[in-house]
């Protein structure tokens, strides 16, 4: 039977320690707060208060932390239990320049790290759906791809560059925040003027904002600014949200209109709405 090493016992991790109990693996795992790991014994993990016990006879090693601070404490506790030729999978989310850099240390003593991060929450993870995006040696990815497969519905190998996948997850989540952000300021504006949330929400039954990602997003990849929403016709709808709004607080609205109104005076009002992104 496969044995594998888990470190790291939140919701994520315990969805995907669950997800792997599930399809036959002997788990091993280790959480800073104990009674988080122990909790995962009546799924027929086994839990672990030493990190380096944790590690004993595991073929694979899964991190899910919550920060770099973490992922680097807990190599290190658990480094001694690892044996050097088995690889390490993390799937946290965590700075760019920090994997590179974890990368090469570990690299140095022998190991080799995987950067895996996700995009599912615990329901997807439990069921193993979702995306799951990897960086780093073409070599061991290769080693691993079944296993990471066995993980998700849809695995990307990014590239080479070892701290790729870590970009785009935080480029995923920044989409994440600016949608949510940009829903909460719509149904501000419809509060504001006596329409419910309910009511409000029916907008996306028929007008569906994603084709801004690959309309107006694909042309400023290419430079291409033509205008089909100035800048400036932009930035006197911004203005109307925030009258609509009756000037409530609107986070993702006030700051665009900040940034129009900074692009248009800087002589770019004619130009399309994309040319906010240039420098």
């Amino acid at each position: 039977m496969e044995t594998v090493a888990f470190y790291g016992a939140g919701m994520l991790g315990s969805a995907m320690v669950r997800a792997m109990l599930r399809r036959g693996i002997a788990v091993h795992v280790w959480n800073r707060t104990a009674p988080r790991a122990q909790a995962l014994e009546s799924d027929g993990a086994r839990a672990f208060t030493d990190p380096v016990e944790a590690a004993a006879g595991a073929g694979r090693v899964h991190l899910c932390l919550a920060d770099d601070a973490s992922v680097d404490a807990v190599l290190d506790a658990a480094l001694a239990g690892i044996a050097t030729d088995c690889p390490i999978v993390d799937h946290s989310t965590v700075l760019p320049q920090r994997v590179a850099q974890r990368v090469e240390r570990l690299k140095e003593s022998g190991y080799s790290l995987l950067h895996a991060p996700v995009f599912m929450g615990p329901p997807m993870a439990l069921e193993s759906r979702g995306v799951m995006m990897a960086s780093g040696d073409l070599s061991l990815f290769a080693r691993l791809r079944l296993a990471l497969e066995a993980m998700c519905s849809d695995l990307r190998y990014v590239g080479e560059r070892s701290d790729l996948a870590a970009i785009y997850k935080l480029m995923g989540n920044a989409m994440i925040l600016a949608v949510v952000g940009g829903i909460n300021d719509a149904l501000r504006m419809a509060e504001e003027q006596s329409v419910s949330r309910a009511q409000a929400y029916e907008l996306f039954d028929f007008y569906d904002p994603t084709g801004q990602i690959r309309g107006r997003g694909k042309r400023i990849v290419e430079n291409d600014y033509d205008p089909f929403w100035s800048i400036d016709m932009a930035h006197k709808d911004a203005a109307l949200m925030q009258i609509t709004a009756h000037h409530e607080r609107l986070p993702v609205i006030d700051a665009m209109e900040a940034l129009l109104r900074n692009v248009s005076d800087r002589g770019m009002g004619d130009r399309d709405l994309g040319a906010v992104a240039l420098r």
